[in-house]
């Protein structure tokens, strides 16, 4: 199983053909994919996607927020706002969700390696 970012499934919906989107549709088609909910929450936000995006959603499961898991995400925010990384709220919710359901995730955006070095958070390797 896998988690999705909101980078990697908008590339997809728009047709982007690149690794990142090459894993992606071999999870889907694996049905060993997920998506933290506050990526669903960034996709709606986009009204572009429409049918597509329900669609979309309707293949693949949500990583549910356990217990503590506020607290959890606000302490990794904070140790790593402590070290001066970047640390978006946004950003830290999706990794939390992915840390919390030890599911690499699968993404283009860099800013998540801070989570992965401090945060135990779990990248997807990409093929070569």
């Amino acid at each position: 199983m896998i988690a999705v970012d909101t980078s990697v499934v908008i590339d997809y919906l728009q047709g982007i053909r690149s690794i990142h989107t090459e894993q992606m549709q071999d999870a889907l088609s694996q049905r060993s994919i997920s998506i933290p909910l506050v990526v669903v929450t960034e996709l709606f936000s986009s009204p572009k996607y429409g049918e597509r995006l329900l669609v979309f959603l309707n293949e693949i499961e949500t990583l549910e927020i356990h217990e503590g898991y506020w607290e959890r995400a606000g302490k990794n925010r904070a140790q790593l706002k402590a070290r001066k990384l970047k640390a978006k709220t946004a950003d830290t919710l999706i990794a939390q969700s992915c840390i919390d359901h030890g599911v690499p995730l699968l993404t283009r955006d860099p800013d998540f390696g801070h989570y992965a070095r401090h945060c135990d958070l779990k990248l997807l390797d990409h093929k070569s």
